[in-house]
C-alpha cells in the first residue's frame, strides 16, 4: 500500500493530517499523482459517490466596488474593461434561476459587488429569492460582501439557503492581496453566517503568489471555520489588475491542492471554481477524483467552459450529476 493510501485510510478513522503530511501532498513527485489522486478518491467516493453538484452564477452587480482586491476586476484599483453596473432587477435575476432549472443545476449562486449590500440590495435580492422558491424550489446562495446580523437574518429568512464569503487566501498573505478589510472581516462574516442558519461556504484563490506554507493554512482554517461548501478558485489573472502576468500554476499543482483540501476537510462538499479551464486546462477531469462540484457557464467577469462540454466530461468519467430533487432531499436532512 503506498503512502497515500495509508493517509486516507487514517482519514477515513476520522484521523488528522499533520502540518508535514499536508505540505507531503503538496510536494507530491509528479510521477506519484495518480497514486495520490486515487488515493484521495476513496475519501471523496465515501462521502459523495460520484455525484457531482453543478453550481450557476448570475452576476447581479458588476464593478463599482471601493475595495482594492488585488486579483479582482471589479475593484477601485482596477483598470480591467469590465461591463459596471448597479443591482440588476428581479426580473433579471428570475430569468437566471429559470436558466439554471432549465440546466439541471443544483445550486444557484447570486454574487454581486461591493463591500457590502446596501439594505435597498438585500430588497432586491430577498424579493427574488421567494420567488425563485415559490417557482424553481432551486438551492440558493448569495455572495453579497460583508454583512450586518440583521441582513443574514433577512436573507435567511426569504429563503437563501447558502451565503459565500471566501477567506480567499491565508491570514499571513492578506495584506499582500487587500488592505481595505482585513482576513479577520472575512472570518467575521462566516461565522455571521452560521449564527444566521444560513450554511456557510468559503474557499479560497490559489496563485496569489502564496507559499505551499499559506495553502495548507487555508485549508486548515476553513476545517476550523466548519464552511459546509469550499471553492477552490485557481487564479485567472486579469490585465488591469495588480496581480496581472502572474502565472504560478500549472495542472499537476492545482491537482496536488485539490487532494490537499479534501484530504484536511474530508466530509465537506469541496468545489473547483473559477480558473479550473486556464490552469487545469486538459487535466480538469482528475479534479473530479477529489472535488465534487463544479461551477458550470461564465464566472463573474471571465468566460467558463460551455456547459455541454461540462456534461460530456462527467459523462465520459462516468460521473453522475446530483438531480434537484437528490439535492433538495440532502438539504432537508441537514436543516
Amino acid at each position: 500500500m503506498n503512502q497515500w493510501m495509508e493517509l486516507a485510510d487514517r482519514v477515513l478513522e476520522g484521523q488528522g493530517v499533520s502540518n508535514e503530511e499536508a505540505l507531503s501532498i503538496l510536494e507530491c513527485p509528479d510521477d506519484d499523482v495518480l497514486l495520490l489522486m486515487h488515493a484521495t478518491f476513496q475519501i471523496r467516493k465515501r462521502f459523495y459517490g460520484k455525484k457531482v453538484k453543478l453550481n450557476m452564477i448570475m452576476n447581479a452587480k458588476s464593478g463599482l466596488c471601493p475595495e482594492n482586491c488585488g486579483y479582482c476586476s471589479q475593484s477601485s484599483i482596477s483598470t480591467a474593461p469590465i461591463d459596471s453596473y448597479r443591482m440588476v432587477n428581479k426580473d433579471t435575476i428570475l430569468e437566471g434561476a429559470k436558466r439554471a432549472h432549465d440546466l439541471n443545476i443544483g445550486t444557484y449562486c447570486i454574487v454581486a459587488s461591493g463591500r457590502g449590500p446596501s439594505n435597498r440590495e438585500v430588497d432586491q435580492v430577498v424579493e427574488a429569492v421567494k420567488e425563485i422558491k415559490d417557482s424553481y424550489g432551486l438551492k440558493v446562495c448569495a455572495c453579497l460582501g460583508l454583512l450586518k446580523p440583521e441582513q443574514a437574518q433577512r436573507l435567511k429568512q426569504a429563503g437563501v439557503d447558502r451565503y459565500n464569503h471566501n477567506i480567499n487566501t491565508s491570514a499571513s498573505n492578506h495584506e499582500n492581496i487587500t488592505t481595505s478589510h482585513t482576513y479577520d472581516d472575512r472570518v467575521n462574516t462566516v461565522e455571521m453566517v452560521k449564527e444566521s442558519g444560513m450554511s456557510p461556504c468559503s474557499g479560497v484563490i490559489i496563485g496569489m503568489k502564496e507559499t505551499k506554507q499559506d495553502v495548507v493554512d487555508m485549508a486548515n482554517s476553513l476545517k476550523v471555520l466548519d464552511a459546509d461548501s469550499i471553492p477552490v478558485n485557481f487564479l485567472h489573472a486579469i490585465d488591469g489588475t495588480p496581480l496581472e502576468g502572474v502565472k504560478e500554476l500549472n495542472p499537476i499543482y492545482c491537482l496536488k491542492v485539490l487532494a490537499l483540501f479534501r484530504f484536511i476537510n474530508p466530509t465537506k462538499e469541496i468545489r473547483i471554481s473559477g480558473g479550473r479551464e486556464v490552469n487545469l486546462r486538459s487535466l480538469q477531469p482528475f479534479g473530479l477524483y477529489a472535488a465534487n462540484s463544479i461551477f458550470v457557464g461564465d464566472y463573474l467577469t471571465t468566460a467558463g467552459q460551455a456547459e455541454s462540454e461540462d456534461h460530456k466530461m462527467l459523462l465520459d468519467l462516468g460521473f453522475e450529476i446530483e438531480s434537484v430533487e437528490e439535492m433538495k432531499a440532502s438539504l432537508a436532512v441537514k436543516n
